[in-house]
């Protein structure tokens, strides 16, 4: 009667991982791409963006010298090829996307090249050099990603004034460089751009740098990552009007009242303001579906797309075109569950276990809700909400290592001992918060988190002593 049992139009992570669960659980199944395979975290992303920090890395490290001497090491002469970085990272990106390709062949995934458009829910369009072929398929999922927004007022040329998509090739290094943004992907290539010796401005419109994380966290990395690095910083400052050229003019307004205050002079500006969901030309609008206004397609927890507020039964969107959570993981998470639901199953993903980071030197991770959160959320449900904090100067293997700089923060119901949120900032924080949502995902209280027995000396046990923390003062209640 139809195609394909699966139909998915994006091949990126949450794509891939839709496919390759799909063909475990016995689903003839299809993916249409237009563009590379591994969508936006393969090919402009997370994988490009992680070899550019492991060379800021290094090279931090190398760099310094007190830390070092300590060790007995010293290095005299350090020498940067910015082309090799930036080859470096072309050539990660190149292998990842040929082992995504492969391992959708070897599975007898069919690869569709084109442009895939919803032509009803079980019916698809693909567009390649001007010519259209048509697929049904019993379900059709959506997996499109995003794209980087670019504020009004902002002229971008990809030369001098770019998003991370054109910053990922490194053509070159600007002596001085606005970053407007502060989130992940501001605070990453802030990292990246100081390491090779460029000078920094991040501008920020709201009224505190990095919004989004938990205040002590943010206390910290503005110290360590930052100030610590002499990188300016512009808070409640709105860059309505950025011309590119020789020099790049970053006009500045007061957020708020939108009065000029400021006008910089830079070489380089890279525009880092988050990113929107590529859902236009889709077919949606056709089938009487409508996106908000920022364009995320609207869906239910078990991922079926809505049709003025009813769930479509054999039409799905998942990833950034669902804008629930913008993560690449996440993504995975979402085309798992959407492809057992396609299967009679009823599934939801838990969003308070999924973990993110940031891949800054030291990284910085968390997991559940944000200490202001938990209390809003204590308040509104009626339970008591409690923090403790643990530091990695108080480590062993931290200090042995000379990256002793870093806290971890525990947060949770101070009746239940129920984990609410994790964050981190040091050293291989990314890796260390995988327990924390493993703690969170199975429901697992600070109490028995505690009795946990962790390998001496290790990293996570600062996490260890944050638990047995936040036990004891359970207890001496």
């Amino acid at each position: 009667m139809f195609d394909y049992d699966l139909v998915i139009i994006g091949a990126g992570v949450g794509g891939h991982g839709a496919a390759l669960h799909a063909v475990a659980l016995g689903m003839k199944t299809a993916i249409i791409e237009a563009a590379d395979m591994g969508g936006t975290c393969v090919n402009r992303g997370c994988i490009p963006s992680k070899a550019l920090l492991a060379a800021a890395g290094r090279l931090r490290q190398l760099q310094d010298k007190e830390t070092l001497k300590a060790l007995g090491i010293a290095v005299e002469q350090i020498q940067v090829d910015r082309a090799g970085v930036a080859t470096h990272a072309q050539e990660i990106v190149a292998k990842i996307r040929g082992d995504l390709t492969r391992s959708l062949e070897r599975l007898g995934v069919t690869t569709l090249p084109g442009w895939g458009k919803v032509v009803d829910p079980q019916k698809v369009s693909i567009t390649q050099d001007g010519q259209e072929t048509l697929v049904t398929a019993k379900n059709v999922l959506i997996a499109t990603g995003s794209y980087p927004w670019v504020p009004p007022g902002i002229e971008i040329d990809g030369q001098t004034v770019f998003t991370s998509d054109d910053a990922l090739k490194l053509a070159w290094l600007p002596p001085w460089i606005a970053i407007v943004g502060s989130g992940y992907i501001g605070l990453e290539f802030a990292d990246i751009y100081t390491a090779l010796g460029c000078e920094v401005t991040m501008i920020e419109a709201l009224e505190h740098l990095m919004p989004t994380f938990d205040p002590d966290i943010a206390r910290l990395a503005r110290r360590v990552l930052l100030e610590a690095r002499d990188v300016e910083t512009k808070v409640g400052m709105l860059a309505q009007k950025i011309t590119p050229g020789k020099p790049v003019v970053v006009e500045l307004a007061d957020a708020k009242t939108k009065e000029l205050k400021e006008v910089l002079e830079v070489d380089a500006a890279l525009v880092a303001t988050g990113r929107l969901p590529a859902t236009e030309n889709l077919g949606l609008e056709a089938l009487g579906i409508e996106r908000d206004r920022r364009g995320f397609i609207p869906v239910n927890p078990q991922f079926n797309v809505l049709k003025n507020g009813e769930p479509i039964p054999s039409l799905w969107a998942i990833g950034d075109a669902i804008g629930t959570m913008m993560l690449a993981h996440a993504a995975a998470a979402q085309g798992r569950v959407a492809v057992e639901n396609m299967l009679g199953q009823n599934k939801a993903v838990n969003y308070r276990a999924i973990p993110a980071a940031a891949f800054t030197h030291p990284e910085i991770s968390f997991v559940g809700l944000t200490e202001p959160q938990a209390q809003e959320l204590g308040q509104k449900e009626q339970f008591p909400v409690a923090s403790v904090r643990s530091y990695f100067k108080g480590n062993s293997k931290a200090i042995a290592e000379g990256e002793a700089e870093g806290l971890a923060k525990v947060i949770y119901r101070s009746d239940t001992g129920e984990l609410l949120g994790v964050h981190i900032i040091g050293a291989h924080a990314a890796d260390l918060i995988q327990e924390a949502a493993a703690a969170i995902a199975t429901q697992t209280p600070v109490q028995q988190l505690a009795e946990i027995v962790h390998t001496h000396p290790t990293l996570t046990e600062v996490l260890d002593e944050a638990f047995k923390r936040a036990s004891l003062a359970l207890t001496s209640q």
